[in-house]
């Protein structure tokens, strides 16, 4: 009797365990800027359901990619290692293509593909704390055919449009690519994933299983496509905020599937049991979209190119209509979920995140750190110079290995990175300049090669 009756209350503890556990929507856009929506200060686009959901919850000023550009970021919110220490450090697939004829450097070595020795937070959070998990959309970490890397064999039952495409040949079926089963004739490709996104959580929800969905978009990446009674709608208006029509018809698009998702949540009667936590990978491409007041957009370690939106909704745990200041990356959000799962990363597992807890709940400051990012390769458009860089506080430097220089900035003063300051301010872009080197050493990354 004693033995059963112990049982019972074993069960009944696991259960109540089960059911504190938050389910975890994770939006990932592809490619927006820091600037792309209404609620970060752009009239000229309409978001209307992400800027309610940045309402409800907590919007994060200072946010930043680790990288400015896809590939790594993915890596790094995935394992909540920095691009860095993982070595991938460029989009996929990485070579030597796109280095200048003129450049005297070859880009930092790299790995094409995220090893399954690392613990994914779909494997923490499927292994250890039983959650469903799905992948729907880009996840771009491995090349070609190499399919043991696929989300699949990373942590996730569920994969849907997960592959090594980096975007779609084209946003509408039939797509020209073969990732999707049972297509609609003409489906929006946003649009199906909300679908898919919808049904995989009311599947659970009739389980009672808490669940963790990286809805991670293809949008609103290259090309430029959008159902067409948004084209008309922009086509004619005043470009601004955007430079292409297109982009902002892209931009409302996405913000109509991302609201189909969050209307579900409501309709299912578990929004209050979920967080919710929506971002971008990097800066915006800069022939479509509009970065400034930010210097420079994708591919480039200015601001444009790594500063992106950060909202998280959590209702019950995050006070609504929070806005702050303090630099964050998204690399804190691996052991920030871990925490809110009841979870905690593996001990001899380095982890270069920072738990966000405290601050979403409590509203404490995090404690005085530097942020850093490590960007050794040339981009698609070969404009940007292989470098790294630091910001700790308000100031921001960023080291060139081209001529080994150094540019300082005041971030709080200085948002579009105008006032060079590494003249006026020797001892502090001195003792930064020390403090990346420092970084990078102990992550042991990859550095460019002399020709």
């Amino acid at each position: 009797m004693k033995l059963i009756l112990s049982t019972f209350i074993f069960l009944l503890f696991i259960s109540s365990i089960s059911l504190s556990r938050p389910n975890i929507l994770f939006v990932l856009i592809d490619d927006m800027g820091w600037m792309d929506l209404g609620c970060q200060g752009n009239d000229n686009l309409h978001t209307p359901n992400i800027d309610a959901l940045a309402k409800d919850g907590i919007r994060f000023t200072d946010a930043y990619a680790p990288a400015p550009v896809c590939s790594p970021t993915r890596a790094s919110i995935m394992t909540g290692q920095s691009p860095a220490r993982l070595q991938i450090t460029n989009h996929l697939p990485h070579q030597d293509r796109f280095t200048p004829k003129s450049s005297r450097l070859l880009p930092a070595k790299m790995i094409n593909h995220l090893p399954l020795k690392y613990i994914t937070l779909a494997e923490k959070l499927k292994e250890d704390a039983g959650y469903a998990t799905a992948f729907i959309g880009k996840w771009h970490l491995y090349t070609g055919k190499n399919e043991k890397y696929n989300p699949l064999n990373q942590g996730f039952d569920v994969n849907i449009g997960g592959c090594s495409y980096g975007g779609p040949p084209t946003f509408f079926d039939p797509y020209r690519i073969d990732f999707l089963p049972n297509r609609k004739k003409g489906e929006y490709l946003p649009d199906r994933l909300a679908d898919e996104t919808i049904a995989f959580i009311t599947e659970q929800q009739s389980k009672k299983k808490p669940f963790f969905v990286a809805l991670w978009n293809y949008t609103v990446h290259w090309p430029m496509e959008a159902p067409a009674d948004l084209l008309e709608k922009y086509k004619n208006l005043p470009v601004r905020g955007y430079r292409d029509y297109r982009y902002a018809a892209m931009i409302e698009a996405m913000d109509n599937a991302v609201g189909k998702v969050l209307n579900s949540l409501d309709d299912l009667k578990i929004a209050d049991e979920t967080l919710v936590i929506f971002s971008s990978d990097n800066g915006p491409f800069g022939g479509v979209g509009d970065a400034s007041p930010l210097r420079a957009d994708k591919g480039h370690l200015y601001e444009g190119g790594i500063r992106v939106p950060l909202i998280i909704r959590w209702p019950g745990k995050v006070k609504p209509e929070t806005l702050d200041e303090t630099p964050v990356i998204l690399t804190d959000l691996y052991p920030t979920i871990l925490e809110a799962s009841g979870l905690s990363s593996d001990v001899n597992y380095p982890i270069d995140g920072e738990n966000l807890l405290p601050l979403l709940n409590d509203g404490k400051k995090l404690k005085d750190r530097a942020i850093f990012w490590h960007y050794p390769n040339f981009a698609f458009h070969r404009d940007n110079r292989l470098g790294s860089a630091i910001r700790e506080g308000d100031y921001k430097l960023l080291y060139f290995y081209d001529n080994n220089s150094i540019e300082l900035y005041n971030l709080k003063e200085d948002i579009g990175e105008n006032n060079d300051l590494s003249g006026e301010l020797p001892k502090l872009a001195l003792r930064l300049k020390n403090k990346l080197k420092s970084l990078l050493s102990e992550s042991q990354a990859a550095m460019p090669i002399n020709r």
